[in-house]
C-alpha cells in the first residue's frame, strides 16, 4: 500500500509540471502586454512599465520565466499581484467558498443519484424506471444557466424555499440550490450509470450463485450487488470533483459566490499570469488528490483488489 502511495505521488509529479507548462504556455502567448495591462487603463509611465517588466521578469525567455515560476512554487510561493498582494492570500480568500460549494455538489450528486440508480436497476421497465430516465435526460439536455434561473425565480422567488442569491450568514442553506445547479448534469449521469452497473452486476454468476444459496434479497443487493456497482461511480466521481471545481465560474455568477470563477475571469482579463497559473495549479492538484482517493476506495469496494 505505501510502495503503491508512493508511486502514486511520484507519477503526480510529471503530470503536475506538463500541467502548469501548459496553463503557463496558454497564458504567455495571450495578446497584449501584460506589464501594461497590469499598470492599469490610464497611460502609463513608460519607467513603471519597465519596472513591472522588470519585477516579473517579463524581458527574460519563456522557459527562464516558467523556471522563476515553478520554483517559486515549490517553495510555496505563487507570485504576488501588481498591487503587491501574495497570489496565496487571494486564493486562501476564494478557495473556501468553492470548495464548500463543490463538496455540496458532489454530495447531492453522490447521495441521490446513487440512491436513484439502485431503485431504478431495480425497477427496470416499471414506471419509476421511465421516470428516472426522462427526468434524467432532461436534465442533461437544459443547460446549466437556464436550471439556475428558473430554480432562483420559482424556489427563491415565487416559493421563498431558498435564498435567491449567496448569502454567508444563511450558512448551509445557501449552498443547497446553487450545489444543486451545479451538480445537475453530473447527476443524471451518476444516476444512469449506477442504474446501468448495478443491473449489470445483478446478472453476474456470483450474484446468482448468493440468490441460489438463499440469501435475504437486501444482503444480495447491497453486499454483492451494489457493493461492486459502486466502482464504477467512485471512479466517475473522484473525476468529477476537479470538473465541478473549474466548472463552478457560470453557477458562482449566476448566484454570486465571490468563488474562483470570479478571479479567474477578472485575472485572465487584466492578465494577471501568477494568480490565473497558481488557481488553475491548485485546482489541477485537488484533481490529482481526488483521484488518489478514489484509487484508495477501490480496495475497501473490491478486496480482490491489490496494490503491490
Amino acid at each position: 500500500m505505501y510502495r503503491y502511495l508512493l508511486r502514486r505521488l511520484l507519477q503526480a509529479i510529471p503530470v503536475l509540471i506538463g500541467t502548469t507548462l501548459l496553463i503557463y504556455t496558454m497564458v504567455y502567448f495571450l495578446p497584449g502586454d501584460p506589464a501594461r495591462a497590469m499598470a492599469g487603463d490610464r497611460r502609463q509611465d513608460p519607467v513603471v512599465v519597465e519596472m513591472i517588466r522588470d519585477k516579473y521578469h517579463f524581458n527574460d525567455s519563456f522557459f527562464s520565466q516558467y523556471w522563476h515560476y515553478l520554483t517559486g512554487i515549490f517553495q510555496g510561493d505563487f507570485g504576488t499581484t501588481v498591487r503587491g498582494r501574495a497570489v496565496g492570500d487571494i486564493m486562501a480568500e476564494r478557495f473556501p467558498w468553492t470548495i464548500n460549494l463543490a463538496l455540496v455538489a458532489l454530495l447531492i450528486e453522490a447521495v441521490v443519484g446513487i440512491v436513484a440508480g439502485i431503485f431504478a436497476a431495480l425497477n427496470r421497465g416499471k414506471f419509476f424506471d421511465n421516470l428516472v430516465l426522462i427526468v434524467t435526460l432532461m436534465m442533461i439536455s437544459i443547460p446549466t444557466f437556464v436550471t439556475g434561473f428558473i430554480l432562483q425565480l420559482l424556489v427563491g422567488v415565487e416559493w421563498q424555499i431558498l435564498p435567491v442569491s449567496f448569502n454567508e450568514r444563511d450558512g448551509f442553506k445557501a449552498y443547497i440550490m446553487p450545489g444543486y445547479v451545479l451538480a445537475s448534469l453530473s447527476l443524471a449521469y451518476v444516476t444512469r450509470l449506477m442504474r446501468t452497473s448495478l443491473a449489470e452486476t445483478m446478472r453476474s454468476d456470483y450474484v446468482r450463485t448468493a440468490v441460489a444459496k438463499g440469501l435475504p434479497h437486501s444482503r444480495v443487493v447491497m453486499r454483492h450487488g451494489v457493493r461492486n456497482a459502486l466502482i464504477p461511480v467512485v471512479t466517475f466521481l473522484g473525476a468529477d470533483l476537479g470538473a465541478l471545481m473549474g466548472g463552478a465560474i457560470i453557477t458562482e455568477r449566476i448566484f454570486n459566490i465571490p468563488g474562483v470563477g470570479g478571479q479567474l475571469a477578472q485575472s485572465v482579463y487584466l492578465r494577471e499570469r501568477p494568480v490565473v497559473i497558481g488557481m488553475v495549479t491548485a485546482l489541477v492538484l485537488i484533481y490529482i488528490v481526488g483521484n488518489l482517493i478514489v484509487d484508495m476506495l477501490y480496495a475497501v469496494l473490491d478486496p480482490r483488489i491489490r496494490y503491490d
